[in-house]
């Protein structure tokens, strides 16, 4: 029997389309397709998902109340054997389209630390991270919560990419060595999908 590639799921975290990350994205996507995977996108700023109320109702019944586009994304990150987010920096952190998905990932956390579900499996993540260079807060806390929610969901963060300088959409193509590098990353993440595990948080 031909095993089945494995699929990446690539979040697109921009609110903005064909930006820096856009780019990065894609570089990851030629990796994950060359590595023999299976790269499906999903463009946050398209998928319709409103912000979380803060209800706790997901805390009784592990699931989410709110009736809209993260009902078809809780599926996708279910199934996918490995995560990638390609975002830039609003402000020291992600921006709001992205963290309203970060924070619709409350059943998870309920599930694990309320109603004591275990994670059933680990799975390998990655970050391909934008920064324009001009804060002078970084952009540290857009990792942090990153890896906060890929901990709820039993991903490891194991490949890591801060490209700090780009501004304008289209700056990243000063950055080859960059790209290069998130094509790399979606090879990578490919081969630690087959192993069937995170392989431990590195960064």
């Amino acid at each position: 029997m031909t095993p089945v590639p494995p699929t990446v799921l690539c979040i697109a975290g921009s609110p903005r389309r064909n930006g820096n990350s856009d780019r990065l994205i894609h570089a990851a996507e030629e990796g994950i397709t060359e590595g023999g995977g299976t790269a499906l996108r999903l463009v946050v700023s398209e998928a319709g998902i409103a912000p979380c109320r803060g209800c706790n109702a997901c805390s009784k019944t592990g699931s989410c109340v709110v009736r809209d586009g993260m009902q078809d994304v809780y599926p996708l990150l279910d199934a996918a054997d490995a995560i990638l987010v390609g975002t830039p920096v609003f402000f020291a952190t992600v921006p709001a389209v992205l963290k309203a998905l970060y924070d619709r990932c409350q059943p998870y956390w309920a599930r694990r630390y309320v109603l004591g579900h275990p994670i059933a499996r680990r799975r390998p993540g990655a970050l391909l991270l934008v920064r324009g260079g001009g804060d002078p807060f970084g952009g540290d806390c857009a990792v942090t919560t990153t890896r906060s929610v890929f901990a709820v969901l039993g991903v490891d963060l194991v490949e890591q990419l801060d490209l700090m300088g780009p501004d304008a959409p289209s700056d990243v193509e000063d950055y080859p060595d960059a790209v290069a590098r998130a094509h790399q990353i979606g090879l990578s993440m490919v081969a630690l999908a087959r192993t069937g595990n995170g392989g431990g948080d590195r960064p």
